[in-house]
C-alpha cells in the first residue's frame, strides 16, 4: 500500500485558529494571550522555537493583532520563520522581556500559555501582579482539543506509519538483540517512511513489560519473552503513539493469552463507551468495569490497570482532556484519544494494547484497528511500500 502525505497546516487555518482564540478571549474578558515557546506557538503562528531562559513568543491581542517578543540578536532569525505576520519587538540582554510585554499591554488581563516555564510566569507576575494574570490553558485547550479535517488527516498518516513500523519491528526481532538495538531500528524505519524519527520509544522484554514505562536496564531478548513496544513519530507536528504486546519466538502461555484477551476486551469496552456528550471519565469507568469482571482491579489495585485509560493527543503526545476518572469534559466531534487500558501483573508481565480513536458526529472511529490476537498480533495489517 502506498501512502500520500497530507497537506501541511496552512496560513488560513492558523488565522482561523487565532480568530477562535480572540472569541475565547472576548468571552473570558481577557485583553491578550501570551504564547511561549511551546507547541501552541507553532499551532497558532506556524513558528517553532526552542525553550530557553531567553523568552521568545507571541502576544496575541483580542482584536487579532499578533506581536512577537524576542531577544534583539534573534530578530532577523525570527523574521525568517514566523508564519503569521506581526510586528517584532525586541529586548536586549540587560533588559526584561516581561517589562517589554507589559509595555505592549498596559491595561487589561493577560492570559498566559499554561505550558511556559515557571520562571517565565514568575517574571510576568513580578511586573503585572496577580490581578492582571490568568491561565491561558482553558482558552487554548478549548480550541486545540477539537481537530480539523486537516489535523485528523495528518494524525491518521502518522499512526498508519507507526503501525507499519511496529509490524516491521515484530518481524525484525531476533534472540540476543538488546532493547536499545530495537529502538534504533524503529527510529530508522520511522525515518524511511518520512516521519521525524522516534519522538519516544519504549521497548520492554520479559518482566520489564510489567513496568508501564519500561525498565532501566538494556535487556537482551530471549525466546519466549513477553515484548511490549510503545512508540510514535510526527508529521508536520502531529503525533502517533501506538503500543503492541506479544510473545517472541514461542507460542504465548495460557496465562499470557488470558491477560491479553482481557486487555483487548477492556480496550473494546472503552471504545464502545465513547459516546457524544458523555463525560471523558465514562470511558475509563467502562474499561475498569470490564477488567473487574475478569478478576482485575478494582480501581488502581494490582493486578489491573495502574493508570488512566487514555489521553488526548495532537501536537503534544499527551493533551487534555483525558480518559480518566474525574474528567467531566463532554466528548465532542474532533476530539482525539489514546485507548490503552493496560493490565499489569506485578513482577511478571504487562500487556498494553494502544490504538487511538477520534470522535465523529456519529461516535468514535479508530485511526488504526486494534491488534488481532495474542497469536497473530499483526494479522490484517497491510504493509506499506
Amino acid at each position: 500500500m502506498k501512502l500520500t502525505m497530507p497537506a501541511p497546516i496552512g496560513k488560513e487555518e492558523r488565522k482561523q485558529r487565532i480568530a477562535k482564540l480572540c472569541a475565547e478571549m472576548e468571552r473570558a474578558g481577557v485583553a491578550a494571550t501570551l504564547i511561549g515557546p511551546t507547541t501552541s506557538l507553532r499551532y497558532f503562528t506556524g513558528f517553532s522555537w526552542h525553550p530557553s531562559e531567553r523568552f521568545t513568543g507571541a502576544l496575541i491581542h483580542k482584536n487579532g493583532k499578533v506581536e512577537y517578543i524576542t531577544p534583539g540578536f534573534e530578530k532577523d532569525k525570527v523574521a525568517q520563520v514566523i508564519g503569521i505576520e506581526g510586528d517584532i519587538h525586541v529586548w536586549q540582554e540587560e533588559e526584561s522581556p516581561y517589562a517589554l510585554i507589559k509595555s505592549r499591554l498596559p491595561s487589561g488581563k493577560l492570559a498566559v500559555d499554561d505550558q511556559v516555564a515557571l520562571f517565565t510566569f514568575l517574571g510576568l507576575r513580578g511586573v503585572f501582579g496577580d490581578e492582571r494574570l490568568t491561565s491561558g490553558g482553558p482558552l487554548i485547550n478549548a480550541i486545540r482539543r477539537i481537530k480539523s479535517k486537516n489535523e485528523l488527516a495528518l494524525m491518521q498518516h502518522a499512526k498508519t506509519v507507526t503501525l507499519e513500523v511496529q509490524r516491521r519491528a515484530w518481524k525484525h526481532l531476533k534472540a540476543g538483540m538488546r532493547a536499545s538495538e530495537v529502538e534504533k531500528f524503529i527510529d530508522a524505519e520511522h525515518r524511511k517512511l518520512g516521519g521525524s524519527g522516534n519522538i519516544f520509544c519504549i521497548v520492554s522484554f520479559g518482566e520489564d513489560t510489567s513496568l508501564p514505562h519500561g525498565g532501566e536496564t538494556d535487556r537482551v531478548l530471549k525466546e519466549g519473552d513477553a515484548v511490549l513496544i510503545d512508540t510514535g513519530t510526527s508529521f508536520d507536528g502531529y503525533n502517533s503513539d501506538i503500543t503492541r504486546s506479544y510473545v517472541f519466538g514461542a507460542p504465548p502461555s495460557n496465562e499470557y493469552v488470558r491477560v491479553w484477551e482481557a486487555e483487548k476486551r477492556a480496550q473494546a469496552a472503552a471504545f464502545e463507551a465513547a459516546r457524544l456528550g458523555a463525560p471523558c471519565s465514562s470511558v475509563d469507568d467502562a474499561a475498569r468495569a470490564s477488567m473487574r469482571t475478569e478478576g482485575f482491579g478494582p480501581d488502581y489495585n494490582m493486578p489491573g490497570l495502574p493508570h488512566r485509560t487514555g489521553h488526548g493527543i495532537g501536537m503534544d503526545v499527551h493533551e487534555s482532556p483525558n480518559l480518566v476518572r474525574g474528567d467531566r469534559t463532554p466528548l465532542a466531534p474532533g476530539m482525539c484519544f489514546s485507548n490503552e487500558p493496560m493490565i499489569v501483573v506485578p513482577g511478571k508481565l504487562g500487556i498494553r494494547l494502544e490504538d487511538h480513536f477520534y470522535m465523529t458526529e456519529t461516535g468514535p472511529r479508530w485511526f488504526t484497528e486494534p491488534s488481532f490476537s495474542a497469536h497473530e498480533p499483526f494479522k490484517g495489517v497491510e504493509a506499506l511500500d
